[in-house]
């Protein structure tokens, strides 16, 4: 079977950041492989997030869905791009209009790690201060060491790297996949299993979405899907949007593939860190995370998710 002809130069939005740039290139750089003759526009597009970095406003203060990826979806849907890649962890859950998830690909590293002036996390003093943006990040921390001082910190990842030199912060916990892409795991001090921090729903995968009546391009995307990638994620972001939390809630969920099962582990904690409901369990992406979702309301998750709601 000969291979359709060329077609025009496909155009990818991202967002702007020397990692979203890298990400994004990698996408065109598989799509380019498995399409010989096709090429690759790439377009930066400012989200709402970026424009809020400055403020160093913690990101669940700031609210709303898309903070990363709604002006990327408006961009589709204009017509002024026809991809959009996203880190998945970013991608909010519910189902956005003429837009769907055609490709979940490159997923790497799903831990987090720890870039410090100060050591490893059982090394750190009393009081070492440490910086996350994220509620899941902290909790977890929290609960694994409340001695530490934990504060949040805005900025890309070089930003945070560079305000741990600069002495504003001892330590900060990034995406282990992010460093590995830009290159700064000499910068990490330490790399934390995903049974001792949790991952958040999607780390570490890239999302693309796509215009939902551009079949040409859905038809290109699926050959960059990675089906372990898009089962193990599905049951992660099935667990979050049942539990009916956003991106930026305490939640965590990791799961891998066996066949057509995944194992699911999911974790619901009080910012403080002092509460604590983790669970895990076997099924159909969908299914378990579902099922988890289910047991974790009723094991304390609702009362958590409501007192971070309020």
């Amino acid at each position: 079977m000969s291979e359709p002809p060329p077609r025009a130069a496909v155009v990818v939005g991202t967002r702007g950041s020397a990692l979203a740039l890298a990400q994004t290139k990698r996408v065109c750089a598989i799509l380019e492989d498995a399409r010989p003759g096709l090429s690759t526009e790439v377009r930066a597009i400012v989200t709402h997030g970026d424009r809020t970095q400055a403020s160093g406003e913690p990101l669940p203060a700031i609210g709303g869905k898309g903070l990363f990826t709604a002006e990327l979806e408006q961009a589709l849907r204009d017509g002024t791009i026809d991809l959009a890649v996203h880190s998945l962890k970013d991608l909010p859950t519910e189902e956005v209009d003429g837009v769907v998830l055609g490709a979940v690909c490159l997923r790497e590293d799903v831990r987090d790690c720890l870039v410090s002036r100060a050591g490893p996390v059982h090394e750190l003093t009393d009081g070492t201060v440490v910086g996350t943006s994220s509620l899941r990040r902290s909790a977890q921390l929290r609960a694994l060491r409340p001695d530490l001082e934990v504060r949040s910190i805005r900025g890309n990842v070089e930003t945070r790297i560079r305000k741990v030199r600069e002495g504003e912060y001892d330590a900060v916990l990034l995406a282990a996949a992010g460093i590995a892409r830009l290159g700064l795991e000499h910068e990490v001090v330490e790399w934390l299993d995903a049974d001792v921090l949790v991952p958040a729903p999607g780390q570490g995968a890239l999302a693309v979405q796509s215009r939902a009546d551009d079949a040409a391009t859905l038809e290109l995307l699926a050959v960059i899907d990675d089906r372990a990638a898009r089962m193990a994620t599905t049951a992660e972001r099935t667990f979050l949007r049942a539990l009916g939390a956003g991106c930026t809630a305490p939640v965590a969920a990791y799961g891998t593939t066996s066949g057509d099962a995944v194992h699911l582990e999911g974790l619901v904690a009080s910012p403080d860190g002092r509460e604590v409901v983790r669970l895990s369990g076997t099924g159909e992406p969908e299914e378990v995370g579902e099922r988890l979702a289910r047991d974790a309301l009723h094991a304390g998750a609702d009362a958590i998710l409501e007192a971070v709601r309020v």
